[in-house]
C-alpha cells in the first residue's frame, strides 16, 4: 500500500511539472507572436469596427474602419471617408485585439501616392487636416491637382466649390510628411 501512494504522488509531482511546462511554452509562443505582429497587421483584423485615430496635433477622427493599406488607413462615417497616414497618429482606441496579415502583395505596395492619386483623378473636393499646425490654421479646402512621389499640390477653393481656374485661390504643395488627414465625401474611394 505504501508504494502505491508513493508512485501515485510520483505520478502527480510529473503531471504538474508537465503542465507547467506547458503553460510557459504557450505563453512564450503567445509572447512571440505579439512580438512578430505590426500595427498595420492589428488594424487590418480590426476593419469593421468603430475606431477612434487621435492625431499627434490633437485631432481626432472616429469612424468605422474601412481599409487599411501599405500607410494609410481609411476611416468612414455617415457621409464622409477620411484618409489618415499611419504617421501622423498618435494613438488608436477601439481596436480588437487580433492580427491579419495582407494576403496581397500588390496591396502591400500600394501607399498613400496611390490613394492620392485616385482622388486627384476623381477631381474630388477634399479637406485637408495638416499635422502639428494648430487647429486654427490645421485645414486646407479644395481638389487635389497632382501627386509627387512625396507631395501633392492642392488647388484650393472655399468648401464645396467647383475647380475651375477662377475659382482657384492659390495651390499648395504639401509633403505627405505634413499632412495628418484627407477628408472627402463618401462615394469618392480611396
Amino acid at each position: 500500500m505504501r508504494w502505491d501512494a508513493l508512485f501515485e504522488d510520483m505520478e502527480a509531482q510529473m503531471a504538474s511539472v508537465d503542465r507547467l511546462e506547458l503553460e510557459s511554452e504557450i505563453a512564450e509562443r503567445s509572447r512571440a507572436d505579439v512580438a512578430g505582429m505590426g500595427l498595420a497587421d492589428r488594424l487590418r483584423a480590426s476593419m469593421g469596427l468603430i475606431v477612434a485615430v487621435h492625431l499627434g496635433s490633437g485631432t481626432v477622427f472616429e469612424g468605422t474602419l474601412g481599409h487599411v493599406g501599405a500607410e494609410s488607413l481609411v476611416l468612414n462615417d455617415h457621409r464622409h471617408q477620411v484618409l489618415i497616414p499611419f504617421a501622423s497618429v498618435s494613438r488608436y482606441n477601439g481596436l480588437g485585439r487580433f492580427a491579419m496579415a495582407e494576403p496581397s502583395s500588390v496591396r502591400r505596395k500600394l501607399g498613400l501616392a496611390s490613394a492620392l492619386r485616385g482622388l486627384a483623378r476623381d477631381r474630388a473636393d477634399v479637406a485637408v487636416t495638416l499635422g502639428g499646425a494648430t487647429q486654427e490654421a490645421a485645414g486646407l479646402n479644395g481638389v487635389i491637382d497632382r501627386v509627387g512621389r512625396d507631395y501633392f499640390d492642392l488647388a484650393l477653393t472655399r468648401p464645396g466649390e467647383v475647380r475651375r481656374a477662377a475659382n482657384v485661390s492659390q495651390v499648395a504643395s504639401v509633403p505627405f510628411s505634413s499632412l495628418g488627414a484627407l477628408r472627402s465625401v463618401r462615394g469618392s474611394e480611396f
